[in-house]
C-alpha cells in the first residue's frame, strides 16, 4: 500500500492518545478548501509502503499509543483492512478519518474490530453538500448511511465540519444539527488557508460566526466544541 506521508507524532489527531498520522492518497470528493489537495489522486509521491510503516511502528512501541489513517480518503484503499489488522497485532490503537462515502467498507472495518475511533467529516447541510464538495450533482445517499451507522454507536466517533464564509451560514448549521441529532461529539473547525489549498479567495469564518454556529448546534448533540480557535 502506498503511503504518501507520515506525521511521526501527534497529540491532537487521536483523542486521548499519542499517535502517528498516516496520509493516504486518493479521494472521491473535490472540496475546494481541502488542505491536502496534493493527495487527491493516488499518484502523489510515495514516502513508504506498509512494510516501512510496520518497521517505523516497531521502533515506536511504548512511545506511541495509536495510528491515525487520513487522506485523501483512506477507505478507497482495499488493502487497508489487512494493514489495520497487522497494526492491531502490533498492539496499537487505530483511528480512521473518512468522508463517509463508503459505508459498506466502514461497517466491515468496524465489524471486524479494526478501528477504535472514527472521525467523519460533515461537509455541510444535505442541501449544500454537492456544491461544498465540488461535485454539484453528488448523491448523498451513502454519506447519510454512514452517519446513520455511526449514530447507532457501534464504535466511538465524532462528526466535524470545517466552516468557510463561502459555504456555511446559520441555516446550514441548523440543518446539520437536525441531521446528526443525538450525536456523541461534534466539532466545528476553523478553515486555515495554506499553499496546498488549490483555490484562492476562500475565507475563514470569524470567531463570532463560529460561536453563533456552535450555539445553534449545541442543543442537537451531546458534546459540541470549536476546534482550531
Amino acid at each position: 500500500m502506498k503511503i504518501h506521508g507520515l506525521m511521526k507524532m501527534t497529540l491532537l489527531d487521536f483523542p486521548g492518545q499519542v499517535a502517528c498520522t498516516v496520509f493516504l492518497g486518493g479521494c472521491d470528493m473535490r472540496c475546494p478548501f481541502c488542505h491536502n489537495s496534493e493527495l487527491l489522486d493516488m499518484n502523489a509521491p510515495e514516502e513508504m509502503d506498509e512494510n516501512g510503516l510496520y518497521e517505523f511502528l516497531g521502533k515506536r512501541k511504548g512511545l506511541l499509543d495509536g495510528v491515525v489513517f487520513t487522506g485523501g480518503e483512506p477507505l478507497l484503499r482495499k488493502e487497508l483492512p489487512e494493514v489495520m489488522a497487522k497494526i492491531r497485532e502490533m498492539g496499537f490503537k487505530i483511528k480512521l478519518d473518512t468522508n463517509g462515502n463508503h459505508p459498506d467498507r466502514l461497517k466491515d472495518i468496524v465489524g471486524a474490530g479494526l478501528v477504535d475511533y472514527v472521525a467523519m467529516d460533515i461537509k455541510n447541510s444535505p442541501e449544500k453538500y454537492g456544491i461544498t464538495i465540488g461535485i454539484p450533482d453528488f448523491d448523498i445517499t451513502r454519506v447519510k448511511e454512514s452517519v446513520e451507522f455511526l449514530l447507532s454507536g457501534k464504535v466511538p466517533y465524532e462528526f466535524r465540519t470545517t466552516v468557510l464564509k463561502q459555504f456555511h451560514d446559520e441555516e446550514s448549521m441548523k440543518r446539520i444539527g437536525e441531521w446528526i441529532c443525538g450525536a456523541e461529539r461534534y466539532f466545528i473547525q476553523e478553515f486555515v488557508d495554506r499553499e496546498t489549498v488549490k483555490y484562492s479567495g476562500l475565507e475563514a469564518c470569524s470567531k463570532e460566526q463560529m460561536d453563533t454556529f456552535l450555539e445553534i448546534v449545541k442543543p442537537s448533540v451531546k458534546e459540541a466544541a470549536l476546534r482550531g480557535i
